[in-house]
């Protein structure tokens, strides 16, 4: 698959989070603010390897260092314009930015600071680049649930106009997801879609529970679903959407290599899946690259690529228009290509 072709196609995110979609550019200048008191490098040469992980315990550590150079709200809103830019850079018309209010809360910085911090930037980017922007509020697992209790917090009074989910990240393993349960039905009583990441790092149960337990309408990864025939013809028959990120799954070891990435079984089994990038800068990815990889995952052509940045847009929780005007835009890029 031709790379400058997939560049070029107009696409939806659906599965990228804040903090880890920050350029080696912005890592370094933050970690050179803060320099004495973080671990991460401030040049930016050196961050490929100290964005070497060993296993997936490993990647939260390293992901809570960066984390913790966003200090106050104008690194948030810093942080916020660069990912935008970048991702509209990519013809990304429309993301879902998984945020996670909580750490950088805990860290000092006022919610509703941080709320008008990414609005603005969200705003400024839809003006400026045309790429429009919502948020995927996400508790950190591996804070427990009174990150919980201040994520809905947050998400409930606040209330950012492009808030239109809620999610669960971090380690799977110790962190059931009936803690969260109560936190994910008043989240859904109040209008929120449900996006819990499930079956990254742990088995088809976490998916299940995802389902079960959290209303899941959207699985972040869900991977592991592969592993249970059952459980991929519910999701099929039930429609519910998997936000694959292949790269990452290799870099945090969730999975043993691209060629034994279960992609294709999802596919073959009638999954829907979308193709996303998770933490591209983390992983030395773009959700350009991650396309190409599922193109060649899948033996797709242009067509087959494109099909993918239907679904997302499908699945996406953007309005109606919205997912009209980019699917009309994949058309016309489409037959444009083929006009060629």
């Amino acid at each position: 698959m031709d790379r400058e072709a997939v560049l070029g196609l107009p696409k939806a995110e659906l599965h990228v989070h804040h903090v880890g979609s920050a350029s080696p550019h912005t890592v370094a200048r933050l970690a050179a603010r803060h320099e004495g008191s973080s671990p991460v490098p401030a040049d930016p040469d050196l961050l490929a390897d100290y964005f070497t992980f060993t296993d997936f315990a490993h990647f939260v550590e390293v992901y809570l260092s960066v984390v913790d150079l966003i200090r106050d709200a104008d690194d948030v809103h810093t942080l916020t314009t660069e990912v935008l830019r970048d991702l509209a850079a990519q013809n990304v018309r429309y993301v879902e930015l998984t945020v996670t209010p909580f750490t950088s809360v805990v860290r000092g910085v006022p919610a509703e600071e941080f709320c008008a911090a990414i609005e603005d930037a969200r705003a400024a980017a839809q003006a400026e680049h045309g790429v429009q922007a919502r948020w995927c509020f996400d508790i950190p697992g591996e804070a427990g649930v009174p990150s919980a209790d201040v994520t809905l917090d947050i998400a409930l009074r606040v209330q950012p106009a492009g808030l239109v989910s809620f999610g669960l990240g971090g380690p799977e393993a110790g962190v059931p997801k009936s803690w969260f349960q109560p936190h994910f039905a008043t989240a859904r009583a109040a209008g929120l879609h449900s996006v819990p990441h499930a079956g990254e790092s742990a088995g088809p149960d976490a998916v299940a529970d995802a389902l079960d337990l959290l209303g899941a309408e959207r699985i972040g990864h869900g991977i592991a679903a592969a592993g249970d025939a059952d459980l991929m013809a519910r999701l099929r028959d039930e429609d519910v959407a998997l936000e694959v990120c292949p790269t990452s799954n290799v870099c945090t070891r969730s999975v043993p290599s691209l060629a034994e990435h279960p992609l294709p079984v999802l596919v073959a089994a009638g999954v829907t899946v979308t193709v996303n990038s998770d933490d591209p800068p983390m992983f030395s990815t773009t959700l350009t690259d991650e396309y190409v990889v599922a193109a060649e995952l899948l033996d797709l052509d242009l067509d087959g690529v494109a099909d993918l940045a239907r679904t997302a847009t499908r699945v996406s929780f953007a309005p109606d228009d919205v997912k009209r005007s980019l699917v009309g835009e994949i058309d016309a890029y489409v037959s444009g290509q083929r006009a060629q």
